[in-house]
């Protein structure tokens, strides 16, 4: 069994079919809101952690005091070499505690299902070597990484928001993008953010749109999941080996 902190800092960034993904792999799911609720003291007992989104800032601690304890947790699990899969802001959170540069951009927002492109570097790791060069995501922020943490290396990028996907030391993993919405929880942001939504491109956040590309992002982000899932209980190499040619 393969047990799996899930740190969800937003009510509206649920694990939701991210969540369906991972248990369908095998894995049992603690989902704790820091928001609500203490943090555990301790990763022990887990084999890996997931750290979700949320529309406050990585290092907004004024009005958010809980996020330290989240950072310090993100830190913990680098330093104990516990699987971390962290998305958005829980990259950003990654990034900034680890030793990286968090910031509001200013290249303004990247909203919409669009695409990134990988890096060599991903072409041996465990969980991004399988993936397509160019996959589908979910892009829907304001914040960027603007400097990766030292021992960090770069898996993914875009041309707008270049930090987009990297890997610190072997084992946590950031994503700036989502790949665990589904259309309604998109709108829902929408809604909430219309200034950032306006700065889509036209039909970007039309419905039919948003329930083609989430398909997309299903077929590309479901595989990496159950990647994950194996990459945590210790069933899949943390260096992928490549073909001799």
């Amino acid at each position: 069994m393969t047990r799996l902190l899930v740190l969800q800092p937003d009510d509206n960034d649920p694990v939701a079919r991210l969540g369906d993904w991972l248990t369908g792999a095998g894995a049992v799911l603690d989902v704790v809101k820091p928001h609500e609720q203490p943090l555990p003291t301790t990763l022990d007992g887990y084999q890996g952690v997931v750290c979700l989104g949320g529309a406050m800032g990585a290092l907004d601690d004024v009005d958010h005091p809980w996020l330290a304890d989240v950072r310090k947790l993100l830190s913990h699990a680098v330093s104990k070499r516990v699987p971390t899969l962290a998305i958005c802001l829980g990259a950003q959170l990654l990034a900034a505690a680890t030793g990286g540069q968090v910031r509001r951009s200013p290249k303004g927002p990247e909203v919409g299902v669009l695409l990134v492109a990988k890096r060599d570097a991903a072409g041996n790791d465990p969980l991004f070597g399988e993936l397509p060069w160019t996959p589908d995501v979910l892009q829907f922020h304001e914040d960027e990484i603007a400097l990766l943490p030292p021992t960090a290396e770069l898996l993914a990028s875009s041309p707008k928001y270049p930090n987009q996907a990297f890997r610190v030391g072997d084992n946590a993993y950031g994503v700036q993008f989502h790949i665990e919405t589904t259309p309604e929880i998109v709108l829902g942001w929408a809604r909430g953010a219309p200034e950032a939504a306006a700065c889509t491109r036209p039909g970007q956040l039309d419905p039919d749109n948003l329930a083609r590309g989430h398909e997309d992002i299903r077929e590309v982000w479901q595989p990496f999941a159950e990647r994950f899932v194996r990459f945590a209980g210790g069933e899949l190499s943390r260096q992928r080996n490549l073909p001799l040619v």
